[in-house]
């Protein structure tokens, strides 16, 4: 019996893709791409070092991933994203900066997680602005979900952080829910609810759009319960 097909939370529309986006996706693929199977990455090697691994899902132009690379060298940072003009631009702001501490996969991020990334290996996750899928009738293809945070929390270390941010509040109000039914996570908030938009973090596009419609943003924050 063939197992039922997995509502995915993006669709893969054809965006242009300009031509230095495209030579970048060429030229620069083999210098930050990571071609994945179905096999587990040895992210250590993949890095060619052993460092904390933050993982951003998602991260449409590369602006926050590039940046956060650029500013925390210590840090190891794995992108993952699967429009290809958004991974061209990625890609040339990584070779303008210099970066050498980010790597990126063009792939479903469901599939990564379940394929790729072993369990406990991730020191950080950002999920900034997903798609909100805004329609009552669409919801069901919402990332946050709680089948996926569980997929999340596997693959993180003790203590290890999960970050998201979005300006659509009825999405806050259902990530808050699931996050905080996670057994897995602990809030970072006191009361269990909303964070400070971290400093580390610059406003994305997504987020300066957002304020120019007069939405809210609200970020939210955990912690991975260690195991016992």
């Amino acid at each position: 019996m063939q197992a039922p097909r997995r509502i995915k939370s993006y669709v893969l529309r054809a965006g242009r893709v300009t031509a230095a986006q495209e030579r970048a996706l060429e030229t620069l693929w083999p210098v930050y791409g990571l071609d994945t199977g179905d096999a587990p990455l040895d992210l250590d090697a993949a890095f060619g070092r052993s460092a904390p691994h933050c993982l951003e899902i998602g991260f449409g132009t590369g602006e926050v991933l590039v940046g956060l690379a650029a500013a925390r060298p210590q840090v190891d940072h794995l992108g993952v994203e699967v429009h290809r003009a958004g991974v061209g631009r990625a890609l040339l702001l990584a070779e303008a900066a210099g970066v050498r501490n980010l790597r990126i996969v063009s792939r479903d991020a469901v599939e990564v997680l379940e394929r790729c990334i072993p369990e406990a290996s991730l020191d950080e996750v950002l999920i900034f602005f997903p798609d909100p899928w805004h329609k009552k009738r669409h919801h069901k293809r919402r990332l946050i979900e709680p089948g996926f945070v569980a997929l999340l929390a596997a693959r993180m270390r003790n203590r290890a952080v999960l970050r998201l941010a979005t300006d659509w509040q009825d999405y806050a109000e259902q990530m808050l829910a699931v996050c905080n039914a996670a057994a897995e996570l602990r809030s970072l908030s006191a009361d269990r609810t909303f964070v400070e938009r971290p400093a580390f973090r610059p406003p994305t596009r997504f987020e300066r759009r957002g304020e120019r419609l007069g939405h809210s943003v609200w970020d939210l924050a955990y912690e991975r319960v260690p195991r016992e």
